[in-house]
């Protein structure tokens, strides 16, 4: 994150984060103006939009044969760049439609996973420049994310973030602005409900969509210290409607599985840093954002597991948008240096 990379950043006007699981908007002077879930209902018959975020996320599951909801956003890659351009123009109030025509050399800077492949690039490009922008600017989630989190990343210190997001967990050791080491595992927050749906059918015969994950995860997360939370499903063999308690450590034991490859990429980012970058690391402990960081147990196993503090970021899923805000506001000074003979 150099001073001149900066600077470009500060002649924008709006950040977005196209996540997998939602899409925010943050306007310089404004704030965060969007957040809602990366999700589009589409009349097949027509070709007709019909609802964008929330609305959208409530018909998964419900629709008829000629509405099909569509996830124009994957991993962080925009795979439909038609159905994203629309999805944002929607979501998009209309002050900001409004001031992105009066301005004709809007720019806009956008978070990409980190190692992003060109094609990703080309994509977020694309989907930005169709609804307005006439200039985009690329930044690394991973150094957003840990400026949102608060983390000195333009101090010469080792700070650690670990992004769990819905597709794909990152992992990245920051200094001086840049990544000295990351890594990236697919696996996040959907394959993680996905493992807790499976136990539920397995241990308690009851079948429930990954949706219906959502207040699970509220109750735990609220109360770290409850035994459990109530789940309603169907009953795999009479297909009524039935309650159960699942139990915390339940959870954790369905979960331990798919997060044995965050541990494990975890332990490759610190073997792939300097001693003394680690040394750091052992005070400063991890930082975990992303809207997986609150899964229950996520912190223990990984501090169980590294022998290190691990923090949740006080705003977890909305790190990487504010860390992005806080570039376009200029609030982030890079690490200056005197030159010799000064």
């Amino acid at each position: 994150m150099t001073a001149q990379s900066l600077e470009q950043l500060r002649r924008c006007t709006v950040a977005v984060d196209l996540g997998a699981a939602r899409t925010r908007v943050y306007v310089r002077g404004s704030g965060l103006v969007v957040d809602e879930p990366s999700i589009a209902a589409v009349n097949t018959h027509t070709g007709s939009l019909i609802a964008v975020g929330s609305l959208a996320q409530q018909m998964s599951g419900r629709t008829p044969k000629h509405i099909r909801v569509v996830r124009p956003v994957s991993g962080g890659t925009v795979v439909d760049i038609d159905m994203a351009q629309r999805m944002l123009r929607v979501l998009v109030s209309d002050k900001i439609r409004k001031a992105w025509r009066r301005n004709p050399m809007l720019r806009v800077a956008v978070c990409l996973p980190h190692d992003a492949e060109p094609i990703a690039q080309r994509a977020a490009v694309e989907t930005l420049t169709g609804i307005g922008a006439r200039r985009v600017e690329l930044v690394d989630i991973l150094v957003a994310a840990a400026v949102g989190c608060g983390l000195p990343v333009e101090q010469p210190e080792a700070t650690m973030i670990v992004m769990c997001g819905a597709a794909s967990t990152q992992v990245a050791v920051l200094s001086l602005g840049s990544i000295v080491a990351a890594e990236k595992v697919l696996v996040g927050g959907d394959a993680i409900d996905y493992a807790v749906v499976q136990h539920l059918r397995s241990r308690h015969e009851l079948m429930l969509p990954t949706q219906g994950l959502h207040p699970l995860h509220l109750a735990l997360s609220a109360d770290p210290a409850a035994d459990g939370a109530e789940v309603r499903g169907r009953d795999v063999a009479t297909g009524l409607s039935r309650t159960v308690m699942v139990s915390t450590s339940q959870v954790r034991e369905a979960i331990h599985t798919p997060l044995t490859a965050v541990i494990d990429a975890i332990g490759r980012v610190l073997r792939g840093c300097p001693p003394d970058l680690v040394a750091d690391l052992v005070e400063a402990g991890v930082m975990l954002a992303g809207g997986s960081a609150v899964l229950p147990g996520l912190d223990r196993m990984i501090a169980d597991s590294t022998g290190m503090r691990v923090r949740i970021a006080e705003n977890p899923d909305v790190c990487a948008v504010m860390g992005l805000g806080a570039m376009l506001e200029g609030r982030v000074q890079p690490l200056h240096l005197d030159p010799l003979g000064a």
